[in-house]
């Protein structure tokens, strides 16, 4: 079996989910966009392959205001405190983006704009009189997700004014039955309102045939190719402007100071502009047309669940529209013909046992606080091992605690320590390698063949087995070392021998780090600092304070922090040859091991 995947290098966009930035993520936020995406892009850089790693805070929006509101601070200054706080949280769990950036810079507000004048001028945008729903305590529109109700549909009691989450369909607040506002449960008034409108219904042809191609490739998610052919059945225009003052002017509505665009036109194009900024920023402007242009170029966005229509949907009939491949016709504008996506890679939902994760009642668990409790590793290795990729997912104390210290500890630390303290007690560096015993062939066999397994895997996007692959691969090494017992052969007409085992050992244990680097990256450059290596194996994001591009356009922004890195070191998805000779100590502990007791102290943290 060879010793990595045969591939076509390919130029591969990975957008990733925009956190919202009313607050700080939970760990449910990064199961369902941020480690899913962060392993993929990994290993497809490790196979060769051109990856764009893009994404950034989601800052407009009625719920911006609200919170900004209830803490007496302005909707800029709470964006931009939230903002810091992600980006370091996201940096701190080793994301690797390429461009982390926001949506109230000036590079987006031009590209957003652009995106909505073309697709007005092509036809698909569709001025209407519709109905707004207002807060009659506060005056202020109240969002579509601010308001609940029953369906009218299939009868359930939470369905929010967009859509229901038990049925899919999507909704308009007035036809919710007993609505009622999420913000204090008031009943909202309604009043007329003029508004730009996607004509869906125009671009529900070529949406239709672009969703039964996805289904003939057979790569998209069971549950996101017929959510998605679903809501296709009572499509509808859908309001792409708000009664709001936060958020980026509608063109021709200048002199409309409370009209914006809607939150969700603006983030899904977050995408392109993202990418459009990153070859700004890089001195190549139009570099970003190889992934959006080229039709050979591969595109996956990873989310929760519950942001599949914005992007089966909306964003691919923005993209359409854009191009003019509706019933309307019309002509791209200055972007182009826009590649749509490849997959969208939606997850479950992460729940916090058996209550879903909620801010408002204290049922979370922030990622930097649980990054400063137990480091990057664990969590990553958590929600690779056990998250919720094709259904929902239970965390709880216990199920972690054990997962860190029978399988992180006990099996792929214990395998890293075991070989370097025998390395570093019986030659201080890697030994020679003597002739190979069917033993030692067997075991580097099974290595070597995991990097196709593994692999194939992640590519597929099935993290869970991939992950578990990789550590039946860790699981044989330590055998191999049972079996031959290196620890007892101490005469010296058997020093030759042990050499050679420790020697495949340390084959191994470098290439089982190769295998697990895409979903433990810290501990992959620990590990390969233990076996002799120096400086980094694998690259880590950065963050750097930039100039804002466009200063004078409105946006209000002169410089903000992004997530970069220069990931070109990034080694090959293949076998290393260790070298004999590399000096190797006794080594440290890569993980900690977590007393049971933290099970009952996170318990009591959050109340039982």
């Amino acid at each position: 079996m060879s010793s990595a995947r045969p591939t076509t290098p390919r130029r591969v966009l990975s957008a990733v989910a925009w956190p919202y930035a009313n607050g700080p993520r939970h760990i449910g936020h990064v199961a369902g966009f941020g480690v899913p995406s962060d392993v993929f892009s990994r290993y497809m850089r490790m196979a060769g392959h051109e990856v764009l790693m893009v994404s950034g805070t989601d800052e407009h929006g009625t719920p911006i205001l609200v919170t900004a509101d209830r803490e007496g601070v302005s909707a800029r200054d709470l964006a931009d405190r939230n903002n810091a706080v992600i980006v370091r949280d996201l940096v701190d769990l080793g994301l690797s983006y390429d461009l982390f950036t926001r949506t109230t810079t000036g590079n987006h507000y031009r590209t957003v704009q652009e995106m909505f004048t073309t697709c007005l001028r092509n036809g698909y945008m569709v001025e209407e009189t519709t109905q707004a729903a207002i807060s009659p305590s506060t005056g202020r529109t109240l969002p579509d997700r601010y308001i609940e109700g029953t369906c009218p549909i299939c009868g359930y009691p939470e369905a929010r004014g967009d859509q229901c989450d038990n049925c899919g369909n999507q909704l308009d607040p007035t036809d919710l039955i007993d609505p009622r506002s999420k913000i204090n449960g008031e009943t909202p008034e309604f009043v007329d309102t003029q508004h730009y409108f996607l004509d869906l219904p125009a671009l529900a042809g070529a949406l239709g045939e672009w969703l039964d191609d996805r289904e003939a490739s057979g790569t998209w998610r069971p549950n996101v190719i017929k959510f998605s052919q679903n809501i296709l059945k009572e499509i509808r225009p859908r309001a792409m402007t708000r009664d709001i003052d936060w958020g980026i002017p509608v063109p021709g509505w200048e002199g409309q100071p409370t009209k914006r665009l809607y939150v969700w036109f603006d983030a899904v194009i977050g995408y392109l502009a993202a990418s459009i900024e990153w070859a700004r920023r890089l001195g190549e402007p139009e570099k970003w047309r190889e992934w959006w242009n080229d039709p050979e170029a591969v595109s996956y966005y990873f989310m929760g669940k519950d942001n599949i229509v914005f992007h089966s949907q909306i964003w691919p009939a923005e993209m359409l529209a854009y191009a003019g491949k509706g019933d309307k016709g019309g002509e791209p504008g200055v972007y182009g013909e826009l590649n749509l996506p490849t997959e969208v890679v939606s997850s479950e939902y992460l729940t916090f046992g058996d209550a879903q994760f909620s801010t408002s009642r204290g049922h979370v668990i922030y990622v930097g606080d649980f990054l400063e409790r137990y480091g990057p590793d664990p969590l990553r290795y958590y929600i690779c091992a056990a998250g919720p990729e094709t259904s929902d997912a239970a965390f709880t104390w216990a199920d972690f605690v054990t997962r860190n210290n029978s399988e992180l500890v006990a099996g792929w630390g214990n395998l890293v320590n075991r070989t370097a303290t025998m390395i570093a007690k019986s030659f201080g560096e890697i030994p020679p390698r003597g002739d190979l015993e069917p033993v030692d062939e067997e075991i580097l066999a099974t290595v070597r063949g995991g990097f196709d397994s593994v692999g194939e895997l992640v590519e597929r996007h099935r993290l869970r087995a991939a992950v578990a692959e990789a550590m039946r691969v860790v699981g044989e090494v330590n055998k191999y070392l049972t079996v031959t017992e290196p620890y007892k052969m101490k005469d010296d007409s058997q020093r030759e021998r042990l050499g050679t085992v420790l020697h495949v050992a340390a084959q191994c244990v470098t290439d089982c780090n190769t295998l697990l680097a895409p979903f433990l990256p810290h501990a992959a450059n620990r590990v390969h600092t233990v076996l002799g290596g120096e400086g980094e194996l694998i690259p880590m994001p950065v963050v750097e304070q930039v100039d804002e591009l466009e200063p004078d356009n409105g946006a209000g922004l002169t410089s903000y922090p992004v997530i970069t890195g220069d990931y070109s070191a990034t080694p090959a998805w293949e076998s290393r040859p260790v070298v004999p000779g590399t000096p190797v100590a006794k080594p440290t502990p890569v993980f900690r091991k977590l007393d049971p007791s933290v099970v009952e102290e996170e318990l009591a943290r959050f109340g039982g």
